[in-house]
């Protein structure tokens, strides 16, 4: 009987290609289907492998459930319940039911014909792993908490299929994590062992401090001996004295290493604390002193660099970075003894030109914080309303394959609009309606140009333009005017500080975005346009750095992975759909 008053089914376990359209075959043979709704990334539009199947009336929802409940949909299994659209009832844990050691042989199915006979059954799932075989182990969510408590009480230690299973309330991870005592243990890790030692040596040599379960050396395929092993005690007090004893004896003139035995997760998880430890030290060292340096000539070297950075305090170290062929990757770091030296070396460096390119000088930080910065624009952007109206399709800011053109304001005239066919052809939204024209290129022609960049516009400035891409002054306005003739857009060179330099700042801006567009949507062409804007927000005070970004591949793939967890952070934050256990 459904307790709940929607007739909406919530599909589960979904293979990530399933469609709507599949998933309408599969359930409209129960009854008329209202509405399908298969949960996708925001930002990805991929599966999230779940959906939400909603019937006219609860009658074919019931039918739909007792029917088609692990059924194969594409070759996987699906797993179907009431939906339930609390979050605090599905992560209360009550009536959830954990169990483990199942044989191989049981499905979905199999659990639920077992456990139904105490009760009704919310949700029936045994865990699979990515070639759909069971992983021994398995949940059960009741109606009540008193159902699974008999269940509990009269399945725990049953031999179903040949094995014995546990079953017990599910415990959250975290209170899993919290509860345990890791001062308590009774499996011991011993590594450092000779080859030749056997399981029976070992298990002599532990059994002295008291009685154990088991013992095993691990091998490999060729049943050689890996060096280590575990050791299971019956009582914590036997395993402590044994680690006590043990660790650091030498055995078979090898010195072994004995402890507690941990989890993986555990191993990983502390090994991390350290390292972030060790890293926050370091840091804390460093704050302030440390700069970054890059656009640094493929010539440079320590030396120059200590040379050229060296009139403005003692430098304790410095590194050009080099690749794996020991090519300089154009940026490197100089570390100061004091703060007030390297806010003198910045302030005096930065943007300064020296041999190529001009310098870019800045305090080094870690990239938690440049991502954690980058986090806080997003923000301020949604508060204007930025990225929460732009379309996520892939005409969101640029669209790829349309030529560039230009609309003057909506009281010009129709032949004022300017149209450009560059070797990679961009468009972008600008106001005003208007007809595309093609452009002769030996014309001379007036283009007055307005764009917006990240919903701020910006004005232009009138100039003349030749074929050689020159500004001409006001020369040959009036005769252009007259003829009507449309603004050719600049040359589509490779774009450089000293290429940019004859244009104003916000013209600069516009034509990098254009550029940055190009080669983004080349990986990303569905979530190039708000990248692109992201990138243009971020840089928008420094355009030798963001030229400098476009024409490093390593660069710019870095900045756009950080925009792209950016977006996919902002999307989960914004989903209000979240998958039910």
């Amino acid at each position: 009987m459904n307790s709940f008053p929607s007739a909406s089914l919530y599909v589960g376990d979904l293979h990530p290609e399933v469609t709507e359209g599949q998933l309408f075959e599969v359930f409209n043979v129960i009854g008329p289907v209202a509405s399908i709704r298969v949960c996708r990334d925001a930002i990805t539009r991929r599966s999230l492998g779940y959906a939400y199947v909603n019937y006219h009336n609860v009658a074919d929802a019931e039918r739909a459930l007792d029917t088609l409940n692990n059924t194969p949909i594409k070759g996987r299994v699906c797993r179907i319940m009431w939906s339930q659209r609390d979050p605090s009832v599905r992560k209360s844990g009550v009536g959830n039911v954990f169990i483990k050691n199942l044989d191989k042989s049981i499905d979905h199915r199999g659990l639920y014909d077992t456990f139904s006979a105490f009760g009704n059954i919310l949700s029936c799932k045994v865990v699979m792993d990515d070639s759909n075989q069971s992983k021994g182990y398995g949940f059960v969510h009741f109606e009540t908490q008193e159902q699974a408590d008999k269940a509990i009480n009269r399945v725990n230690e049953m031999v179903l299929n040949g094995k014995q299973v546990f079953v017990g309330p599910f415990i959250p991870k975290k209170e899993r994590m919290r509860s345990g005592d890791s001062n308590k243990f009774t499996n011991v890790f011993v590594k450092n062992l000779d080859e030749t030692m056997s399981e029976s040596e070992l298990n002599d040599m532990f059994s002295a401090f008291g009685v154990l379960k088991n013992c095993v050396i691990m091998k490999d395929e060729n049943g050689k001996s890996k060096g280590f092993g575990f050791v299971n005690f019956e009582n914590f007090e036997d395993a402590k004295k044994a680690v006590d004893d043990l660790n650091d004896k030498e055995v078979k003139g090898k010195k072994v290493f004995c402890a507690r035995a941990q989890k993986k997760a555990e191993r990983e998880a502390e090994l991390k604390a350290k390292f972030e430890q060790v890293k926050a030290e370091r840091m804390a060292k460093y704050q302030g002193v440390n700069l970054y340096v890059k656009n640094l000539d493929d010539d440079w070297d320590e030396e120059k660099l200590k040379t050229e950075f060296g009139q403005f305090g003692a430098i304790t170290s410095c590194k050009v970075m080099r690749d794996e062929k020991n090519a300089s990757r154009g940026f490197g770091f100089v570390c100061f003894v004091t703060p007030e030296e390297a806010t003198r070396a910045v302030s005096e460096m930065n943007g300064r030109m020296v041999g190529a390119k001009p310098l870019y000088v800045a305090m080094a930080q870690r990239k938690e914080i440049r991502r954690a910065q980058l986090e806080a624009q997003m923000q301020q952007r949604m508060k204007r309303g930025g990225i929460a109206n732009v379309p996520a399709g892939p005409a969101a800011m640029y669209a790829a394959g349309n030529p560039v053109f230009y609309a003057q304001p909506p009281n010009m005239p129709p032949q004022q609009f300017m149209y450009a066919q560059p070797q990679h052809m961009i468009s972008r939204r600008w106001p005003g309606p208007g007809q595309y024209q093609p452009v002769p290129p030996n014309y001379v022609v007036q283009m007055q140009r307005q764009t917006r960049v990240n919903g701020r516009q910006l004005a232009g400035r009138r100039f003349q333009q030749t074929r050689g891409g020159r500004d001409q002054g006001n020369q040959g306005q009036v005769a252009a005017q007259q003829a009507g003739v449309p603004q050719a857009m600049p040359g589509m060179e490779a774009l450089t500080m000293s290429t940019l330099a004859q244009f104003p700042p916000e013209q600069q801006l516009n034509m990098v975005g254009e550029r940055l567009f190009s080669q983004i949507s080349k990986a990303q062409p569905d979530l190039a346009g708000k990248v692109t804007g992201m990138l243009l927000e971020r840089y928008s005070s420094s355009i030798p750095e963001l030229v400098d970004i476009l024409n490093n591949e390593a660069e710019l793939t870095s900045n756009v992975d950080q925009a792209l967890d950016v977006l996919n952070k902002y999307a989960k934050e914004q989903s209000g759909e979240k998958e039910e256990n």
